[in-house]
């Protein structure tokens, strides 16, 4: 039985998993009132008897019927249901009930190319239709989320003080903005959930050097990424991989990171990731690798064959003796090339779909309340306003802190490699820096053969135009 309260909600939110039910006590709890429905009503029920104080403030609702009349008009409500289908199968189940003004929020991780078709079919209809980016888990969800608008700037602002007032505050800075249209906000989670992979996989880069390598204790890793949480790599990645290496298992009394299997899950955003830069031509080897890195980790059967048959790969690393110093100025290197390339996918998306995204802005709403929100993500932010067409490993801000940081990294690749310790996304950022700064390369040799075997042409050095070789002399 639905509760009744004196006034009608002020917005509505449909799909009661973690995230939805966090995002409904995050808004009910800044003084907006909420309709709620669960597909599955018992859930519904058990959300809202959980509710605490807050429970005044959330109507819950059994039918579609009942939820859309429990909404002030003109309605606006947040799909928070597994994207895909089930957002298409949401969507047509509400249409019938919805006037034209009604505003559809989709919140969930859509690919944007859905986004864009839902959006061009609600602008058929002529109804406002918005696709949010919502980024910072759990406790993102209940405490302040970074949120990421795309839609009609009308429509964002239809709902702007809601999803301001919920999100996550930089120095009392919302951090939910309107980025573009359709979906630009999806495309930017995407590339932020990329940039996160890439994040997360160094991250296991240097713990594995330093737990294989250098035989450290967890308790002792833990220790390191606390003090490197005071630093320039200060961020929420650092943070919680202190707390998981230091943590106890309950049942044994071991570190959980040695009970924890070593296959690692994923949803399928930092796969869309490189999906994207490779239909856009943009270079993001460090996401690359990182995906790749996840989808090798599933193999845990072949990794097990692969090590019976040619023994496993660790040596000692280095000559054994902890150089912690060393790895902070990897990583720190690593993180700024791997930014460098998801921001500049943004540029190219930005630049192939027309859209008027603003650089600065992504940063700014990144630097808190997301998985990756770091100290970094300020200055870079001002390095965008700065110039908001420089390759991030070029700005005035980051290019001496690479030129700094850069030998460290590379020292660390050779030592891991000599090792056999398998660094996919460092060795990539490191790739990735010194095609950056190579002013010839050998893809003079591939434009030969393509000539060769395709008469593709190439272009000359010191003459304009399309030209063959010898070999295709006759063409």
């Amino acid at each position: 039985m639905a509760v009744v309260m004196s006034e009608k909600a002020q917005i509505g939110l449909i799909g009661l998993g973690t995230m939805g039910a966090n995002l409904s006590l995050n808004i009910a709890e800044k003084g907006f009132p909420i309709a709620v429905f669960n597909r599955t009503t018992s859930r519904t029920d058990d959300f809202h008897a959980g509710a605490g104080t807050l429970a005044e403030a959330i109507t819950p609702c059994h039918t579609l019927e009942a939820f859309v009349a429990a909404i002030q008009s003109p309605r606006a409500i947040i799909l928070m249901v597994p994207a895909g289908e089930a957002v298409d199968a949401q969507i047509d189940a509400l249409l019938p009930l919805l006037n034209s003004d009604d505003l559809i929020i989709d919140a969930g991780n859509a690919n944007f190319h859905e986004t864009n078709r839902r959006a061009a079919a609600a602008d058929a209809r002529g109804a406002p239709y918005l696709g949010i980016g919502v980024s910072g888990g759990e406790e993102g969800a209940r405490h302040g989320p970074a949120i990421m608008g795309g839609g009609k700037r009308e429509a964002w602002n239809r709902v702007a003080p809601v999803l301001e007032a919920i999100a996550a505050r930089y120095e009392d800075t919302p951090c939910a903005t309107w980025l573009g249209e359709s979906g630009t906000g999806h495309f930017v989670k995407t590339v932020h959930n990329g940039i996160e992979y890439a994040d997360m996989q160094m991250i296991a880069e240097i713990y594995s050097i330093m737990h294989d390598g250098y035989g450290m204790t967890s308790s002792a890793i833990g220790d390191v990424f606390a003090q490197w949480n005071e630093g320039p790599l200060k961020s929420y990645l650092i943070e919680i991989s202190a707390e998981v290496t230091r943590a106890a298992d309950r049942e044994t009394g071991r570190p959980v990171m040695d009970i924890i299997l070593d296959r690692a899950g994923q949803k399928g955003t930092g796969r869309w990731t490189v999906i994207e830069a490779q239909q856009l031509g943009a270079a993001i080897p460090c996401i690359e690798a990182a995906v790749s890195a996840r989808n090798l980790s599933a193999q845990l059967p072949d990794r097990k064959t692969g090590e019976a048959l040619f023994g496993p790969s660790l040596r000692p690393f280095g000559d054994g003796n902890p150089d912690i110093g060393m790895l902070e100025r990897a990583l720190i290197a690593g993180k700024i090339l791997c930014y460098a390339q998801g921001f500049s996918l943004l540029k190219a998306a930005a630049k192939a779909y027309e859209w008027d995204l603003s650089l600065p802005d992504v940063a700014r709403v990144w630097r808190a309340g997301c998985i990756i929100r770091s100290t970094m993500l300020n200055d870079m932010a001002a390095a965008f306003t700065t110039d908001p067409d420089t390759n991030l490993m070029f700005a005035e801000t980051f290019s001496p802190i690479l030129k700094e940081n850069e030998p460290q990294l590379r020292d660390v690749v050779l030592k891991a490699t000599g090792a056999g310790i398998p660094l996919p996304a460092l060795a990539s950022a490191q790739f990735y820096f010194d095609m950056m700064r190579t002013g010839r390369s050998s893809a003079n040799m591939i434009q030969a053969q393509r000539d060769f075997f395709g008469a593709h042409s190439f272009e000359r050095v010191d003459q304009p135009g399309s030209h063959h070789g010898p070999w295709n002399s006759g063409v």
